[in-house]
């Protein structure tokens, strides 16, 4: 699972949390029942929110069913969104992966390189492909933007003399169709340009961020990256961020949603998090690097490099436990399942609101969630 969104129970009232996961599981268990276990693998946080959205702008609540016991969960049972909003996600989620691995094979990036593992590896995308492209025709939607963003990404990674926003329209693109889209499901079209701003905004937060956080690692490696190619530095790259940031904010301002907290808390004070804990690692890695220049602590060349049969082994193992299992080079192998599901804890997200009990029940004008 994996995200710039990465809301925890510590910084996120009980109920909004609880919707939350919801959605989260909901898309879990879409993706599994119908279209393979193996699927479950492309779950990700932010792919949430378009279940998020859809849902925000229905009079009624998204029907739930019950989930069996799940070893996230601490082995408990939970109440999970069964709804289009989440097989929106699931399209969008398979047809964004399909992608990626089909770019990762023809680069020869990594583990793909291997002839066996290359193999292995397009059947996969060829069936997420197929699978993700069907669920969205059942919905109406126009995958166009999303199987373009890919071919589009790498086209504009071998064009030089690119700014940094050229390099992130793909993403944009892709992001403002499947928000975009959200309105169609929800019935109200109205909404449909504003939710394709705040997809644009998302989008291009989305791949800053990603290449914020991987700067340190792509610079050792002699990787691609989107600020070193573009000539971007660290200060420039926050400032377009703070700017996505309030256009996101008060796009979402703008939306006609019948709920509106659980937006605000993801799109608005979680991505914001985002910002702040993207940079300030960052930061302290740059700093690491001028102290040490000859082995900065995020060099990949550094960390264990298992093979690709044994790594492609240990991510089904991973997958079929539900996450239980994690290989020894997993860096939450030794965490307990709350702490799992909780990236960074307390300390990293800081608590809900000072002073407020029984926060979503019963104040009014909670700074944490906008309830």
């Amino acid at each position: 699972m994996f995200g710039i969104v990465r809301p925890c129970r510590h910084g996120m009232c009980s109920g909004l949390f609880k919707e939350w996961m919801a959605h989260l599981c909901g898309l879990c268990l879409a993706l599994r029942d119908e279209h393979g276990h193996a699927s479950r693998l492309v779950t990700n946080y932010d792919g949430l929110l378009v279940s998020v959205l859809t849902e925000a702008q229905t009079v009624a609540s998204s029907p739930q069913r019950r989930a069996g016991m799940c070893a996230l969960r601490g082995f408990k049972g939970a109440d999970v969104v069964e709804a289009e909003g989440v097989r929106l996600a699931a399209s969008v989620s398979l047809i964004l992966a399909a992608g990626k691995i089909k770019d990762h094979v023809a680069d020869g990036d990594g583990v793909y390189a291997r002839k066996p593992v290359a193999a292995a590896a397009e059947r996969v995308a060829a069936r997420w492909s197929v699978a993700g492209l069907r669920t969205a025709a059942a919905l109406g939607f126009a995958p166009d933007p999303l199987t373009r963003a890919v071919e589009d990404q790498t086209r504009l990674e071998n064009t030089p003399g690119l700014s940094l926003l050229e390099l992130t329209a793909p993403t944009e693109a892709a992001v403002a169709a499947a928000f975009g889209h959200t309105a169609l499901l929800a019935g109200k079209p109205h909404n449909r340009e504003p939710l394709e701003e705040a997809g644009r905004y998302f989008g291009r937060l989305a791949h800053l961020l990603d290449a914020v956080e991987d700067l340190a690692r792509d610079r050792a490696a002699g990787s691609y990256n989107p600020l070193i190619a573009s000539g971007t530095d660290l200060e420039t790259a926050r400032r377009h961020c703070e700017d996505a940031l309030l256009g996101l904010e008060l796009t979402v301002a703008e939306l006609d949603l019948e709920r509106r907290r659980l937006v605000r808390a993801l799109l608005v004070k979680e991505v914001g998090h985002s910002v702040t804990r993207a940079f300030g690692e960052a930061a302290t890695a740059a700093g690491s690097e001028k102290k040490n220049p000859q082995a900065p602590p995020d060099d990949p060349r550094l960390k264990p490099d298992p093979g690709g049969l044994l790594s492609l082994m240990c991510v089904t193992m991973a997958c079929c436990t539900c996450g239980l299992y994690r290989p020894p080079w997993d860096e939450d192998r030794y965490k307990s399942c709350g702490e799992r599901c909780d990236p960074g804890g307390c300390d990293a997200c800081g608590s809900c609101c000072e002073g407020c009990s029984g926060c979503c029940s019963c104040c009014e004008g909670c700074s944490c969630c906008d309830c």
